[in-house]
Formats: structure tokens, sequence, C-alpha cells
């Protein structure tokens, strides 16, 4: 999920900084000056630019997954391990109720595995050549159900709910907080034909930085909660100790690696993190992770 996670937050930053530019160019040509008369127009364009920056986002996500992880999809199994590998996905995702998503294979080292798209009918499935190298096939079969899970949850489509009302709400904050800046830059002069200051322009862009970032922790906070719900499904899929032992796996696998304090918090077990660097961890720790599926029912 780090590599679904991250590319869908990419993309939603890329459009929603082109609609960043979009707005004041509107409000602008609708003469909005974010009077109170006025405001509920902005917020209602904010909201179409917010969303529809989101729903953009979640429309690409196979093909930015596809093109930027270089998934190859499976038409045809080449061998015994893709017959398994659709073989899995297809009775997993039958047990979930969702449509048979696409399956993909994409070249690299490391144990990682996504699950992305649209719906829960219109999905993929990738795992690395590296997790069907490390993992048996019991560990891969819970990797398989946890991204099942993902998608059975609707996580990526409450993620885009979340993020459309976080971009709202970062869009119109901003330019208030520009408009009071500039409205203080001006004083008592009677400049309006001049348009917005770089009082505005200046107080907008650092405003959108700052409420990014914390609407980023809550976009973090809720990919950690969704994590736990998937491995929960991926458990009750393929069994608990299976999910447990892929987790046990995850943890082994990344352990003797030294990561940089500047990019563990990165990496696919999520560090163990703490204070800030906690914050924008889009995983749970294994550790973690692991207790509860112990703990839990399953």
């Amino acid at each position: 999920m780090v590599k679904r996670i991250f590319l869908f937050l990419a993309t939603n930053l890329a459009v929603l900084l082109l609609l960043s530019v979009t707005v004041p160019l509107l409000t602008s040509f609708f003469g909005i000056r974010l009077d109170a008369s006025q405001f509920t127009v902005l917020l209602i364009i904010a909201a179409v630019m917010g969303f529809g920056g989101a729903f953009i986002s979640l429309a690409l996500s196979k093909w930015m997954a596809k093109r930027f992880s270089g998934a190859e999809v499976i038409e045809t199994p080449r061998n015994g391990t893709e017959q398994w590998l659709l073989d899995t996905v297809r009775r997993l995702a039958k047990q979930a109720g969702i449509g048979m998503p696409e399956v993909a294979i994409f070249n690299a080292p490391e144990v990682n595995a996504f699950a992305t798209g649209m719906s829960r009918d219109n999905s993929l499935v990738a795992v690395s050549a590296g997790l069907l190298q490390t993992m048996d096939r019991d560990e891969a079969e819970a990797v398989l159900g946890h991204e099942i899970s993902h998608i059975a949850n609707g996580d990526m489509v409450t993620l885009t709910l979340i993020q459309g009302v976080l971009n709202t709400f970062v869009i119109v904050l901003s330019r208030v907080i520009g408009q009071i800046v500039d409205n203080a830059l001006r004083g008592d002069r009677d400049d309006d034909s001049r348009g917005y200051g770089i009082g505005y322009w200046v107080a907008t862009i650092v405003a959108e930085i700052v409420l990014g970032i914390f609407a980023s922790m809550i976009v973090m906070w809720f990919s950690r909660k969704r994590e736990f719900r998937a491995d929960f499904g991926g458990a009750k899929l393929a069994g608990r100790n299976k999910m447990i032992a892929a987790l046990e796996r995850l943890r082994r696998a990344h352990e003797p690696v030294a990561l940089p304090d500047q990019i563990k918090t990165f990496g696919i077990s999520g560090g163990v993190g703490s204070g800030m660097a906690r914050l924008f961890m889009s995983h749970p720790p294994l550790e973690e992770r692991i207790a509860a599926l112990q703990q839990a029912r399953v």
C-alpha cells in the first residue's frame, strides 16, 4: 500500500497545485473578493476543485501505478507462479465479494505489493518479483488477502472523499488567510482595482503549504487505521497464522537494512516512529500490526 498511497498523494498534489492557479483566475473573473456575500460562491468553487482533484487522482490511479512501478498485467500465465497468482486472486476476490482485479507483477527486488483502482469491480493488484521470490505461497496468499481487503473495504474511495474535503478546506482557508493579509497590508487605501497584492499571493502560498502538511497528517492517520483493518481482512480471507507469518517475513526482510534516519519512515515497515515523525507514517510499525492480530479474534 505504500506505493498506492504515494502515487495517489503525488497525483493529487500535482492536480491541486494546478487547480490552485485556476481558483484565483476564476474568482477574479467573477469579481469575488471573499466578502461575506461571495464566500459561498468561493466555497462551491473550492469544493468542485478540491473533489475534482481527488477524483481525477483516483481515476488515474491504475494508469499511474502501472506507469511508475513498471507493473505488467498478466494476460496469459507464462508459468506456474503466474497461474497460481491469478487463481489465488480470483478465489480471494470471490470470497471478498468483489470483481476480479487485474493482476500484475512489477520487477523490484524488495518485498512489496499494492492494490488500487476506482471501485471494487475496477481494480488492480500487483506484487513485486521480490515478494514472489522471498515469501512462500501461504505468506504471499496473506499479502494478496490484505490487498484484496483494501479493495473490498473501499479504502481508495474513502481516501478520495477525505482528500476532497481536505482539499476544499485548504483552498478556501488559504485564500481567506491571503485576503486577510492582503487587506491588512493595504490598510485604508482604496486600491481594489489593482487586484490582488503581493501579500495575498505570498500568504496564500504559505498557508496552502502549512495547511497541506496538516491535511497530510490526517490522511496518514486514516491510512494507518485502514492498515489494521486490511490486516484483519487478510487474516479472514487467508487465515490469521498466514497473515502473521507474512508480517513476520516482512519484518525480517527489512531488519538487516539500516536505513538513514531521513528516510526510514518511508520504508514498508513504517519504522518505529516517535513524536512528529509518527504523524507522517502511512503504516503502523509491523510490531504493532502483528500484536494486534495476535490479540484479535479473527
